[in-house]
């Protein structure tokens, strides 16, 4: 699967910002003390694990903003499925450079890639079923852009990117509004035509008091399989509908199952694990 590439201006200023912060006051002290000036090598980044890739750009991003002169070879793309043992690229370029931008570019390359892999199993799981997986905005701070850049690597797609793409009503917004109608009133009259207003409920009643009025999407939270298939069933096509709330690659076949559109999982970019990829000479 080929997904296209986020342009090098969306993370440029954070992969310099994160360099700087592991460069400190005076440099790397150890490879300027250890490895002479001058000298070249040749390092690749091998799979520890299996799992999708993600990330590779902003490695290699990393290397050249320490020195330009640094070659990334690819030997796979973002996206890519690969398994233990397998090179995803090889660098070449200054001893010293190399070195100096290992960690930034691993941290960004593991973490990423975990993403995409933590992705890949929920979508692998729901297989055969119309519902798609979804991040939302429980992500990393500062590192949002590139998260969901990782679940669309890992087949995945993206809920909002922020509080201003579209409007989703949360049980809070409804309680301080008076309810579910005032809200979504509010919201209608607000919205721009472009603008889709997504409603969270917890109770069938709640389902039902919304249908008629006029919400494009509903956020079905923390609910039973059961009382899943029966909102299913109440919606009828009408909403968009996504389920929500604790679930895990064991669940989410189930969840698939009721029929739901969207299975949402904020745990994908809040506390996934990286994927184990090690960057070593050859």
């Amino acid at each position: 699967m080929m997904i296209p590439a986020l342009p090098h201006i969306i993370f440029e200023d954070l992969v310099r910002r994160t360099l700087l912060e592991d460069l400190g006051r005076a440099g790397d002290i150890t490879s300027d003390a250890i490895i002479p000036e001058g000298r070249q090598t040749m390092m690749a980044f091998i799979a520890r694990e299996p799992g999708i890739v993600a990330g590779l750009d902003v490695a290699a991003l990393a290397f050249r903003l320490v020195d330009p002169a640094i070659v990334m070879d690819r030997e796979c793309a973002d996206a890519s499925e690969v398994s233990a043992g397998e090179t995803l690229a090889r660098i070449r370029g200054s001893a010293r450079a190399l070195l100096t931008a290992e960690r930034t570019a691993l941290n960004f390359l593991c973490h990423m890639s975990g993403i995409a892999s933590a992705t890949a199993m929920l979508c692998k799981a729901v297989k055969g079923h119309k519902a798609r997986i979804v991040c939302t905005r429980k992500t990393t701070p500062g590192l949002r852009a590139l998260e969901k850049y990782a679940v669309r690597a890992g087949g995945g797609a993206n809920h909002r990117f922020g509080l201003d793409d579209a409007i989703l009503i949360k049980d809070n917004h409804i309680a301080i509004a008076g309810g579910i109608r005032p809200a979504v009133e509010r919201a209608r009259a607000h919205a721009g035509h472009l603008v889709k207003i997504e409603v969270e409920v917890d109770t069938l009643a709640q389902l039902e008091e919304l249908l008629p009025l006029g919400a494009d999407a509903v956020l079905l939270d923390n609910m039973p399989v059961e009382t899943l298939r029966q909102a299913v069933t109440m919606i009828d096509g009408r909403l968009i509908s996504e389920a929500s709330g604790g679930i895990t690659a064991a669940t989410a076949a189930a969840v698939a199952a009721t029929g739901v559109d969207l299975i949402s999982c904020g745990w994908l970019t809040h506390s996934t694990r990286a994927l184990d990829i090690g960057l070593d000479c050859t």
